[in-house]
């Protein structure tokens, strides 16, 4: 029987629709970097939690509140990273999408430290509805 990685564990505690869950996850000096050069009013780096609440906030009114990660796979690299992949689907300027997108995590001492969210522009397909 294997065990599940203790990083995969915490990651999975992660809500960003609940802050006193995230509060509890995340370092004090937590940094989420946003990579994005086709949204570049989203594109930047967003310090802990008040900037992670930012980070969704933002996102949400640019979707006109339609964001939303599907997570796809979790994959454990060695004792501090955590790479998942996830379809992001979303309301964009009329038009409904999906995007392929990968998240970079770095966990120390069991609390989230840094983020990477890259999303994969040429994957984005909007949806015939």
């Amino acid at each position: 029987m294997n065990e599940e990685h203790p990083n995969i564990s915490i990651l999975k505690r992660f809500n960003p629709a609940n802050p006193n869950t995230v509060a509890k996850v995340l370092a004090k000096d937590f940094v989420w970097h946003y990579i994005n050069p086709k949204l570049p009013e989203m594109h930047g780096d967003y310090f802990g939690l008040s900037g992670l609440k930012d980070f969704f906030k933002k996102i949400g009114g640019h979707t006109s509140g339609s964001f939303k990660v599907n997570p796809i796979s979790i994959t454990p690299m060695g004792d501090e990273i955590i790479i998942t992949h996830v379809k992001d689907t979303m309301l964009l300027d009329g038009k409904q999408m999906e995007i392929d997108a990968i998240v970079v995590w770095c966990i120390i001492d069991s609390k989230i430290k840094e983020a990477w969210d890259i999303p994969v522009i040429p994957t984005v397909t909007f949806s015939k509805r």
